[in-house]
C-alpha cells in the first residue's frame, strides 16, 4: 500500500520558503519523521505476523536450547587430557581453564542475566548462540593455550546468558500454577545436555579422526541447527526493537525484597548440588585414570552420562514430591554421596564408582529440581529472568569453590 502522511497539507510559497527556511525544514522534517514511524509500525506488524512455531514445537526448541548450550560445557572434558599432552600443560593451567569457565558464568548473569526481560527472550536466546558458535570456533582452531582460555570465558557467557533466558521461557510456555513441569523439562535438558556433551565428545576423541577438531564440528552443526530453529519460535515477552537501545549492562542480580526469605532455602540447596556436580566431574576422571587405569575417553563420557541419566530419571519419578522434602533429601545425601565417591577412588573399585555416580545424580536431581521450582514458583512475572539468573549465580558460585 502506498504511503500517504496523515499530516495536514501545507501551503507554503516559494517565497515564504525564501522568508522562513527554518519554518520549510520543520515542516519536511516532521513530515518525513512521521513516515518514518508509520513505515517502522506497519514493518513491525509484517514481522510480528511472520510464520512462528506454536507453543509445543517452541518448547521442544527452548529445552534443546538449554541442552546443546550446556553440552559445550563438557564437550571439551574428555578432551582436555589430550590438551595437556599436546600444549604441555600443569593441573594448576587446567584448574585455571576451569575458572574462566566460572567467571564466564558469573559475568553473563550478572551483567546479561535481566537482559530477556528488557529485549525478549528469543533476541536474547539467539545471543547466546552467536556466543556459544564463536567459542566453539575458538576451541576448533584453537593451537595454545590461550585458546583455551579465550573458548572457556566465551562458553561460560554463552551458557550464563542462556540458561536465564531458556528457563524463564519454559516457565511462561508451560505457565503451570506450580511451574513444575516447566522444572522438570529445565532440569532434564540441563543434564541431558552434560551427559550427551560428554559421551559424543569422548567417543569421537576415541574413534573419529582428528579428535580434537571433530567434536566440535559436531557440536558446531548442533548449535546452527538450534539457532536456526529459535529464529522461529513463539516468543513470550515480546519487545519493540528500540528496546535494544534502552539496554542497561550495569552488573546487576537483585533479588525483590519480598521473596528474599524465601529465595535462601533453594540459593544454599542450588549450590550443594552445583558443588557436589563440581566434585565429581573434577575427581572421577582421575580416579577412572589413575586408581583404575580406564583411559579410554569413551568411558569417562559414559561416567558422566550415568549421572545425567540418573539426575533425569529422579526428576520425573519425583515431580509429584514438594519442593522442601525434594531439597531437604538432597541435602542429606550429599555427604553420603561424597563418602562413596572417596570410598570407590580408595578401593580402586568400579563398581563403587557406578554407585556413587548414582547416589549423586539423585542427590543432584532432587537438590537442582527442587530448588529451581521454589524459584519458578516465588519469581515476578516481570524480574523471571533476573531472579533466575540469580539462582545460577549461587549454583556457579557453588561449581567455583570445589
Amino acid at each position: 500500500m502506498p504511503f500517504q502522511s496523515t499530516l495536514p497539507r501545507a501551503h507554503v510559497s516559494r517565497a515564504g520558503c525564501t522568508r522562513n527556511v527554518h519554518g520549510c525544514f520543520e515542516l519536511a522534517a516532521g513530515t518525513y519523521i512521521q513516515g518514518l514511524g508509520m513505515a517502522t509500525k506497519h514493518y513491525s506488524t509484517a514481522s510480528h505476523s511472520r510464520s512462528e512455531f506454536g507453543k509445543p514445537t517452541t518448547l521442544a526448541i527452548v529445552a534443546g536450547l538449554i541442552g546443546v548450550l550446556f553440552a559445550g560445557s563438557t564437550v571439551v572434558t574428555p578432551l582436555y587430557v589430550i590438551y595437556e599432552r599436546q600444549f604441555g600443560f600443569s593441573q594448576i593451567t587446567l584448574t585455571l581453564i576451569y575458572a574462566a569457565y566460572v567467571i564466564g558464568n558469573l559475568a553473563a548473569l550478572l551483567i546479561f542475566g535481566r537482559i530477556s526481560d528488557q529485549i525478549g527472550r528469543r533476541r536474547t536466546a539467539l545471543t547466546a548462540m552467536v556466543i556459544a558458535i564463536i567459542g566453539a570456533l575458538v576451541f576448533l582452531f584453537a593451537h595454545g593455550i590461550a585458546a583455551l582460555y579465550v573458548g572457556r570465558v566465551l562458553s561460560g557467557l554463552a551458557i550464563g546468558t542462556g540458561a536465564a533466558t531458556g528457563t524463564a521461557w519454559l516457565s511462561e510456555l508451560i505457565a503451570e500454577t506450580d511451574k513444575s513441569r516447566a522444572t522438570v523439562v529445565a532440569t532434564a535438558a540441563n543434564f541431558a545436555g552434560l551427559g550427551i556433551g560428554a559421551l559424543i565428545a569422548g567417543l569421537l576423541a576415541d574413534y573419529a579422526p582428528h579428535p580434537l577438531r571433530m567434536p566440535f564440528i559436531v557440536y558446531l552443526a548442533a548449535l546452527l541447527l538450534t539457532a536456526i530453529l529459535l529464529a522461529f519460535a513463539s516468543e513470550t515477552v515480546p519487545r519493540p526493537l528500540d528496546a535494544l537501545m534502552r539496554i542497561s549492562v550495569r552488573p546487576r542480580a537483585a533479588v525483590p525484597p519480598a521473596i528474599r526469605a524465601a529465595f535462601v532455602a533453594p540459593a544454599v540447596t542450588g549450590f550443594g548440588a552445583m558443588a557436589l556436580v563440581a566434585f565429581f566431574a573434577a575427581l572421577v576422571p582421575s580416579v577412572l585414570a589413575n586408581e583404575l587405569h580406564e583411559t579410554s575417553h569413551a568411558i569417562a563420557g559414559a561416567v558422566f552420562l550415568e549421572l545425567a541419566a540418573v539426575v533425569a530419571i529422579v526428576i520425573a519419578l519425583t515431580r509429584s514430591l514438594s519442593s522442601r522434602t525434594a531439597m531437604l533429601c538432597s541435602l542429606g545425601l550429599m555427604l553420603p554421596s561424597l563418602a562413596l565417591i572417596v570410598a570407590g577412588q580408595f578401593q580402586a573399585s568400579m563398581a563403587l564408582m557406578i554407585a556413587a555416580t548414582a547416589l549423586c545424580g539423585v542427590a543432584v536431581g532432587l537438590g537442582y529440581r527442587g530448588s529451581l521450582q521454589v524459584v519458578n514458583q516465588i519469581a515476578p512475572e516481570d524480574r523471571r529472568a533476573e531472579v533466575v539468573s540469580a539462582y545460577f549465580i549461587c549454583g556457579f558460585l557453588g561449581n567455583a569453590c570445589v
